[in-house]
């Protein structure tokens, strides 16, 4: 990291650095019918063939290889991308034979991949209200990296790379590892928030809270979108189309949902 002065290791960095996602998007959802085509927009949106190119964005965006991927899309919905990296290439004649290094060409349709200390899962999760019209989409995304690579290298584009209404993101580094003189590092760089490493744009449209154990390297940051425009929330229809007292009722259920995702609680009313 920048402005660390770099202390000479006995073997190589094995700290596991850990960076978890969750990211919401949140919409309303008028009939059965705007439903099901939500559901069937933001399969075909990120799909696996999609977030696949986004893992392999990060991969190389962190300084790390390929080694493999698994990929699966689901039936009714959702999709599921895990890649195996490494932080130095590995000659094509050292890959174990399982690996696929990314060329998913002439493979079963259903894909087993393996985990390693470094990798990156993502899945998606589109669901909805049972009764009140509200829609929403989640992406869980796991970016676990051993060694000097650090996943906070991709923390914007990751961010970039979704609508978010909301943003969860948990930043973990565990283990230790020594250097020459034989005592342990269990952290190679400066961090007090994950929003060290959040660009300022970004930083201007969210209010955040924090949640950090500095002493146990665990850090949490919560996000919420600030600015609120009922037409990016609405699916197949405007504002326009709805009466005032719709519109009313709209938005006091949206906000709603995302209080109580945000806050981590059922709220009887916000």
């Amino acid at each position: 990291m920048k402005g660390y002065k770099k202390i000479k290791l006995h073997g190589f960095n094995n700290l596991t650095k850990t960076l978890s996602f969750n990211i919401y998007d949140i919409c309303y959802t008028r009939s059965a019918e705007d439903r099901q085509k939500y559901i069937e927009y933001i399969d075909e949106q990120y799909n696996s063939e999609r977030l696949t190119k986004i893992l392999e964005d990060v991969t190389r965006m962190i300084g790390a290889h390929v080694l493999n991927v698994a990929k699966q899309d689901y039936d009714p919905q959702g999709a599921s991308v895990t890649i195996l990296i490494s932080e130095e290439e590995v000659p094509d004649a050292a890959v174990d034979p399982s690996c696929n290094k990314g060329l998913l060409v002439n493979v079963p349709q259903h894909v087993v991949g393996h985990l390693d200390k470094s990798h990156l899962t993502v899945h998606t999760y589109p669901e909805y209200h049972p009764d009140n019209g509200i829609s929403t989409f989640r992406v869980d995304i796991d970016v676990s990296t051993c060694g000097q690579i650090s996943p906070l290298k991709a923390l914007n584009y990751l961010i970039d790379s979704f609508d978010s209404d909301i943003i969860t993101a948990d930043y973990r580094v565990r283990g230790f590892t020594r250097a020459a003189s034989g005592q342990k590092l269990f952290i190679d760089h400066n961090i007090n928030s994950i929003q060290n490493y959040i660009a300022k744009r970004t930083l201007n449209k969210y209010q955040l809270i924090d949640v950090n154990v500095y002493q146990e390297n665990i850090f949490h940051t919560k996000m919420l979108l600030k600015d609120f425009d009922l037409d990016n929330y609405l699916f197949a229809v405007s504002k326009e189309d709805l009466t005032p007292k719709e519109q009313r009722e709209i938005i006091s259920k949206l906000k709603k949902e995302m209080g109580e995702i945000f806050y981590g609680r059922n709220m009887s009313r916000i």
